[in-house]
């Protein structure tokens, strides 16, 4: 079993502890990980993107040429990389921030609302960890209780942004499964 996803977005939208969370949910499960993390010089602003990926068997390479999944956090992300999923893939969207979805009919595109979520959730710093409950609920690549592990982990030096953080994982996972019951 490989699963591959690239996480991507511009700098500051939280891409690259996307996947250090993805992944560490991942080591929880006894599996082999490879996070390549790829970003513009820009501090904030500029491009950012990560690969990662999760396997029972070594991975020969941490890059991806066509990745299962695209987690895209903005327009951008959906120009450089939409393209590139594999025909059968999905590609999750911040639809909050992405008008022009990629116009393809061989992958499953799923709208989540994170930017929306977040707002209602009081903090617009959680988008990525309801990108990170909509990717398991459409992925399974993980179990959802390690990648709650993950983020407590993760969160450990700022304890008063765990309860935020896992309401917004849930609703990643509930805007899943609302859009695949047509809501």
């Amino acid at each position: 079993m490989r699963i591959d996803v690239v996480f991507a977005g511009l700098g500051g939208q939280g891409l690259l502890t996307m996947g250090q969370i993805l992944a560490a949910a991942a080591l929880k499960e006894g599996k082999r990980v490879s996070w390549l993390p790829s970003y513009s010089p820009e501090v904030r602003g500029g491009w950012a993107n990560c690969t990662v990926v999760l396997s029972d068997d070594r991975i020969g390479s941490p890059t991806v040429g066509e990745p299962s999944v695209l987690v895209a956090l903005e327009q951008g992300a959906v120009n450089r990389h939409g393209v590139s999923v594999k025909p059968g893939g999905t590609i999750l969207l911040n639809a909050s921030l992405i008008a022009a979805p990629p116009e393809r009919d061989d992958v499953r595109i799923i709208d989540v609302p994170a930017t929306e979520i977040a707002d209602e959730l009081g903090n617009p710093h959680v988008v990525n960890s309801i990108m990170l409950g909509a990717y398991v609920a459409a992925t399974q690549a993980v179990a959802l209780e390690n990648l709650a592990e993950a983020i407590r982990d993760q969160l450990k030096s700022r304890p008063h942004l765990i309860d935020v953080n896992m309401a917004a994982l849930y609703r990643g996972v509930g805007a899943v499964a609302a859009e695949a019951a047509g809501h």
